[in-house]
């Protein structure tokens, strides 16, 4: 199932690789850097070791992720595989559902154009938008 036998410590940026968090292993060490994302409600840094029953907060954009570690890996493997690494919290599943919900209807007020501007039309978007009109 996991490439976890051995293992009972991952460190937190090559476990976040490996549940999908991040695209690369860089990009989620850079995350953990900023303050994106907690370990046991503290900011660490990315060689901090990890193990089953952590609790990690991830922000990634507006989306706000708390989840339990359930398994250690270190390679990315399968989406299938990855979901099974981590447990989301039901208080992160209810606020990511209701900023989703939010974000739904938001859209429905949101004017959208039926197609895309034409070259006359895009000029004077751009005219527009530097202050010439």
């Amino acid at each position: 199932m996991h490439d976890c036998s051995s293992e009972s410590v991952v460190r937190l940026d090559q476990w976040l690789h490996a549940a999908r968090f991040y695209k690369t292993r860089a990009l989620a060490a850079v995350a953990i850097k900023a303050g994106r994302v907690t370990h046991n409600c503290r900011k660490v840094k990315p060689a901090q070791n990890v193990r089953p029953g952590d609790v990690l907060t991830v922000r990634r954009g507006e989306e706000h992720i708390e989840c339990v570690i359930q398994a250690l890996s270190k390679r990315r493997g399968p989406a299938k595989v990855a979901v099974t690494l981590y447990a989301e919290t039901p208080d992160s599943q209810k606020r990511r559902a209701a900023q989703r919900d939010q974000k739904r209807f938001v859209s429905y007020f949101a004017p959208s154009p039926n197609k895309r501007p034409d070259k006359k039309s895009r000029r004077q978007l751009i005219d527009f938008q530097r202050g010439k009109e």
